[in-house]
């Protein structure tokens, strides 16, 4: 599986969505032809990849033709509009599948859409699909889908990341210019790293979440995920902002992320590189490129600062107490009553044998082993020994980050300690696969928001590394600052992005 796709090349999939939308607005292509032009890359490509888990041609085709006629008859104006965009598999899409890439939900079409997915369409943006991922978002590599793993476009032999690890390899592969994601404890931007894209986890709350299925609701956040920075700041741009219909919302002007984007200024920042989140367990090749952005980051005139935070050795911890028992209590709902699969009910069984049998059948070891780890840690003569010590210890994190933004601007560190494994290589050591969280997971207990940008391939093994960097709450656009001006120095070095080298394209 290790050779190169040979695909037919379309200068139209190889282009930023800046540019495309760009060239729809001048008259130069149509939404349509742009979208044909994915679709049949997704055909070549997807085979080998199995990023997408539902792509419908002719729909996409037709929803392409209505955005031209709204684009000629000036009714659409967005700044993407008329681009497509692959949707992670949680997200609610009327009428289409949704399966959280979880057998017990095979077949189940909702009825409504997610406010994602309605500002989306609202800005013209064209789906083209659903893209694979980990089980309930539960992973860190794509392989606990239901509907088998998605492969690493560097690397057909090695994983994608996760849970969106399908968001993510279908941008890297040229399949879609954008897509969605969602980051419950790195699951944007550890497959924006191991793939060679952009990830972006914005501010909890700043994104609505009505109609993402939910798994740790204290934690889920969905994002952007591009090729470029300006891409991810675009498609964050038109889905953040207040929803009404989500109480985790945040009432306040979004961040001119776009604007901070343009900047691309460092100067006389101060960017705090954190102690705990390098040294061991980091693979080498991974603290090589990250030492040498910030060398870049420095000689853009960045103030480069090393900062502690004592109570991040705890994350990892408090972590999978907390989402465990956030998701055993989210997925009771899934119990073969109200929709997706339902197993035993020939009359014979009671409704207790009939939920147990459709729970057995449609959910995978790893739901499983944290269903039974939450439902035990909430359980009577446990809770304050386990999930109430969780949460103290989450208090500590989001003081450390307090305490570390009073000093420096953002902070910054390796987003994954290694590049992508091979796939199986973790699958029997679950200890072995929450580690590849390590350092995205603190940013997701604290509420903060944080991108991962590709910085270079590990000089041992030729794969993408990725630089992650935090900012507090409702500071994005410090983000999408230091990302440009890294990025261009990156781009100025190379002569050209990094996932233009991806070998098995």
């Amino acid at each position: 599986m290790t050779e190169k796709i040979h695909t037919i090349e379309s200068d139209l999939v190889r282009q930023s969505a800046a540019t495309l939308a760009s060239a729809i607005r001048q008259g130069d292509v149509t939404s349509e032809q742009v979208t044909a032009a994915h679709l049949d890359r997704i055909e070549q490509v997807d085979p080998a990849v199995h990023a997408f888990l539902y792509v419908n041609r002719e729909q996409s085709l037709g929803r392409a033709r209505e955005v031209d006629r709204g684009i000629a008859e000036g009714k659409i104006s967005s700044p993407l509009a008329g681009v497509p965009i692959a949707l992670k598999d949680l997200l609610a899409t009327k009428g289409i599948p949704t399966t959280c890439g979880s057998r017990i939900l095979e077949g189940w079409r909702p009825p409504y859409n997610a406010t994602i997915v309605e500002r989306l369409e609202a800005a013209g943006v064209v789906s083209l699909g659903k893209t694979n991922m980990d089980e309930f978002a539960m992973g860190s590599s794509t392989e606990h889908s239901g509907y088998g793993p998605t492969r690493n476009p560097w690397d057909l032999e090695r994983i994608p990341g996760g849970s969106g690890g399908g968001s993510a390899a279908a941008v890297a592969s040229f399949q879609s210019p954008l897509a969605i994601g969602t980051d419950t404890g790195g699951s944007i931007r550890q497959p924006a790293a191991v793939t060679g894209t952009v990830g972006v986890k914005p501010t909890y709350g700043g994104v609505s979440r009505y109609g993402i299925v939910a798994l740790a609701s204290s934690l889920d956040q969905a994002g952007p995920c591009a090729r470029d920075v300006m891409d991810t700041a675009l498609l964050h741009s038109i889905i953040a902002g207040h929803d009404p219909r989500d109480s985790t919302s945040i009432n306040s002007p979004v961040p001119d992320v776009i604007q901070a984007a343009l900047s691309a200024d460092v100067r006389q920042m101060k960017i705090g590189v954190i102690k705990q989140l390098q040294g061991e367990g980091f693979q080498r090749g991974v603290l090589e490129r990250f030492n040498a952005a910030l060398d870049l980051l420095a000689g853009l005139g960045a103030e480069i600062i090393e900062v502690s935070c004592e109570h991040f050795q705890y994350a990892l911890g408090a972590y999978y107490l907390i989402l465990p028992s956030e998701a055993s209590s989210n997925l009771a709902r899934f119990d073969g009553m109200r929709f997706g699969i339902r197993r035993g009910d020939d009359g014979s069984n009671s409704v207790e044998q009939v939920m147990s049998a459709t729970r057995e059948a449609g959910f995978g070891a790893e739901v499983k082993r944290r269903i039974m780890l939450g439902t035990y840690a909430l359980s009577s003569g446990y809770y304050d020994a386990y999930y109430g010590q969780a949460q103290k210890i989450r208090t500590l994190i989001t003081r450390d980050f307090e305490s570390a933004f009073s000093h420096v601007d953002v902070l910054v560190s390796p987003t994954a300690p290694t590049t992508a494994f091979k796939i199986g290589e973790k699958l029997d050591d679950p200890l072995a696969m929450y580690l590849n969280d390590i350092a995205t997971i603190p940013v997701n207990l604290a509420g903060n928001c944080a991108m991962s940008l590709p910085i270079g391939l590990a000089p041992e093994d030729g794969l993408p590394v990725g630089l992650q960097i935090i900012a507090p709450a409702m500071a994005d656009d410090r983000l999408y600052r230091v990302g440009s001006a890294l990025e261009a120095a990156l781009v100025d070095q190379w002569g050209g992005l990094l996932i233009e080298e991806a070998p098995a394209l």
